[in-house]
């Protein structure tokens, strides 16, 4: 295992969550990934090779395997929307993109996987597909609304899920998912679906949920699904195979119970979209919520449960 850190961890825990202040670090991988899902090109189980994940907080993942880049999510800018306050985000929050956080800390891609249409997923895929020339995986309706903040087309990939899609040095699957739900009527912020191209999307209500994705990424042998919410679709994932799990907190109790025992077993389980984004990214994370009840989830299967920091890397 080869872990780079900036000493962060001490200043999340301090900030209030017993549940982040845990393990660190990848030991390898399972021998989860069969020969028939690894290697459907017909050319056998994938040579095993360093993977590189890095997070920048929410679900915003960069992995990187050699010269193969995939960004999930990556939205860096950050700006204020009251969400995690007992008043909630402001709907009518203004969108902004700040091209010199994004410049800093992302240079390539060569997909850009995006998981729903929320603000806090989305906002920057336009700037960063644009700079990177990846291509964007991405439901219809999150189509239609990156065209509307000029995106250009030819970068576009609908999917609905069931893609296998080979790109040099990775493969990506597609699954249908699901957006997490909560309070008393079980809903989520900003549902609704795009049709047709909308006027340019200029507030975080515009940017509608627009249907839910989750990604397995297969790269230097390391299987790696990819889930954004706390939620998923259980007869989509029923059996998968994988050797790790970005999961977020917010499902307990039950949903995340659920997932490990709807998937095939894994080793280990990474915590993700687990800080309050209202704060800046090259400070500590802030936990928005406590990350115990997802850690004994996790645990409780003999998986590991890992947690990074802003800005931190971990090699696989």
């Amino acid at each position: 295992m080869k872990v780079s850190r900036r000493g962060m961890l001490a200043g999340a825990a301090a900030a209030g969550a017993a549940g982040v202040a845990g393990a660190i670090g990848l030991e390898g991988r399972s021998d989860a990934a069969t020969a028939g899902q690894v290697g459907e090109t017909g050319q056998g189980r994938a040579q095993r090779e360093p993977v590189e994940l890095t997070w920048f907080g929410t679900h915003a993942w960069q992995i990187r395997c050699g010269k193969s880049v995939v960004l999930t999510d990556p939205w860096l800018t950050r700006f204020h929307t009251g969400t995690f306050t007992p008043e909630g985000a402001d709907p009518k929050s203004k969108l902004v993109i700040k091209p010199d956080v994004i410049d800093k800390h992302l240079g390539a891609a060569d997909a850009i996987l995006v998981h729903h249409g929320h603000y806090d997923h989305m906002a920057d895929v336009p700037y960063v597909a644009k700079k990177t020339q990846g291509t964007v995986l991405c439901t219809e309706t999150h189509a239609n609304l990156l065209r509307a903040m000029k995106t250009p087309n030819e970068l576009l990939s609908p999917v609905r899920g069931g893609e296998y899609l080979p790109f040099e040095g990775f493969t990506i699957e597609v699954f249908p998912s699901l957006h997490s739900c909560g309070g008393k009527r079980h809903t989520y912020a900003y549902p609704g679906y795009r049709y047709d191209v909308p006027p340019r999307p200029r507030v975080i209500e515009d940017l509608v949920e627009g249907g839910t994705l989750a990604f397995v990424i297969t790269i230097g042998g390391v299987r790696i699904l990819s889930l954004s919410t706390a939620n998923f679709d259980p007869n989509a994932l029923r059996d998968l195979q994988v050797d790790v799990v970005l999961a977020a907190p917010g499902g307990e109790p039950g949903i995340t119970d659920r997932l490990l025992r709807t998937i095939k077993p894994v080793t280990k389980v990474v915590a993700t979209h687990w800080d309050d984004f209202d704060k800046p990214l090259d400070e500590p994370g802030v936990p928005w919520t406590d990350l115990t009840p997802l850690r004994t989830s996790v645990e409780k299967t003999g998986a590991e449960f890992v947690v990074l920091d802003h800005l931190q890397k971990v090699t696989l």
